[in-house]
């Protein structure tokens, strides 16, 4: 894996505000490497290095290290920048309702891992009025012992499981192989007995608060300016020209909104035959509901079950994530570990066999997303993704990765110090 040194800074932890320079990354040779022309990430601002992955499906043998782009100085160096986020101080809120009214993202009170979600996450309002047939069956839809999973009832399904904390990965309706390990994850948070199927137990399980199962899935939002006057872009394959972009956009609209709420890129548009996609247009989205607000204190990265597992102080298990995580050829560290820096918004220094650079902007298609959590294990990290919906169906260089919505709401809750156990 990439070898570095680390810098950190802001240590909110223990109240200082001023940057430590302990000193400056180290290249190293990443042998057998699954990735297609990334190397590693780094931030917006201040400076910070820990270690990245790449994202996943071809074989090239590369170099890496992590440069974060001043604020200032927007050409980033080996001695790269970060803006901390977070704290270890105990968070006394209250459990976050997960029922929306008319509102999905929109926490309420003054505790830390609220304001920090607040930051992170879209508000997205919503209504239920005129939806068409088909939210209207999705919202409706029910499931008893014998039925097959259609779309109607795994949109429905595959929506509990979110509001419950239960990540999915990218709402398609369909039931599969994250839907399935949603469902184990919840069966586990809940006592409940760990199946390969949806069973009456369960279902019940999932159920059981009415204002939840009231709670619409599917539900109408009107677009707004900044819904659809995006930035866009096309991205490239070779990390030189990727380097060249102003930054890592969306290559569409569609795109952007499909990561907004949470939902595939052709879900989204099956439910919208007709749309343009315009400002003033109301579509048809699923309702993402609101993430944990519980302060996370220790989180699992499973290789097995590929899901990451997320705990409170009390060592309750208040999420879990559909994840991947390594692969044969560059698998993921042992033992356990601590997170050392939290970046939104990272840039990438890609560094080719020749030593060349290549410092890749950031975005939601930067090689590690929206987010990087680095970790004590220096060149890993929790991070974001540019391809959502092949989480847990592609390979890693041994870090972790998540949807971009799912690092974000990581990043909003996990505390300074955190720890990471592999598995």
């Amino acid at each position: 894996m990439y070898q570095l040194t680390k810098i950190s800074t802001a240590l909110l932890a223990i109240g200082l505000s001023t940057t430590i320079f302990i000193g400056q990354s180290v290249a190293a040779t990443t042998e057998n490497m699954t990735a297609t022309d990334e190397s590693t990430p780094s931030s917006t601002s201040n400076n910070v290095v820990n270690t990245s992955d790449s994202t996943s499906d071809s074989t090239n043998s590369t170099n890496s290290t992590i440069a974060n782009e001043s604020a200032t100085n927007k050409s980033a160096t080996n001695t790269p920048a970060m803006k901390a986020t977070g704290s270890t101080v105990k968070d006394k809120s209250t459990d976050m309702s997960p029922v929306t009214n008319g509102v999905s993202q929109k926490l309420t009170g003054k505790s830390k891992t609220t304001v920090s979600l607040n930051k992170f996450l879209p508000t997205i309002k919503y209504s239920t009025e005129n939806l068409p047939e088909i939210a209207q069956k999705v919202n409706s839809a029910n499931w008893q012992a014998g039925m097959n999973i259609n779309r109607n009832t795994g949109t429905k399904l595959q929506a509990l499981l979110n509001w419950q904390h239960s990540g999915v990965g990218s709402v398609d309706g369909y039931w599969g192989k994250n839907t399935r390990k949603a469902m184990q994850a919840f069966q586990k948070a809940n006592g409940l007995t760990v199946t390969e199927t949806l069973n009456t137990e369960t279902w019940q399980a999932l159920t059981k608060n009415d204002k939840l199962m009231a709670q619409p899935v599917l539900v109408s939002y009107q677009l707004t300016e900044a819904d659809v006057n995006i930035k866009t872009t096309t991205i490239p394959a070779g990390a030189k020209e990727k380097a060249k972009l102003e930054g890592m956009y969306y290559e569409s609209v569609t795109e952007g909104l499909a990561e907004k709420f949470h939902i595939s890129e052709k879900y989204l548009k099956s439910l919208n035959p007709t749309a343009s996609f315009s400002v003033g247009e109301t579509i048809t989205v699923y309702n993402p509901g609101n993430p944990n607000a519980k302060p996370v204190s220790r989180v699992v990265a499973d290789r097995v079950t590929e899901t990451l597992y997320a705990y409170d102080a009390q060592d309750n298990l208040v999420a879990s994530y559909p994840t991947t995580v390594g692969s044969t050829a560059t698998p993921s560290p042992t033992g356990t570990h601590t997170v050392e820096v939290k970046v939104h918004e990272p840039n990438y220094t890609y560094t080719a066999d020749d030593g060349s650079k290549a410092i890749i902007p950031p975005g939601p298609n930067n090689p590690v997303g929206m987010v990087w959590i680095g970790l004590s294990k220096p060149s890993y990290g929790i991070h974001g993704s540019p391809d959502p919906a092949r989480i847990s169906r592609q390979a890693s260089a041994g870090c972790v990765r998540l949807t971009n919505w799912d690092a974000l709401a990581l990043l909003g809750v996990i505390q300074n110090g955190a720890t990471v156990e592999f598995k």
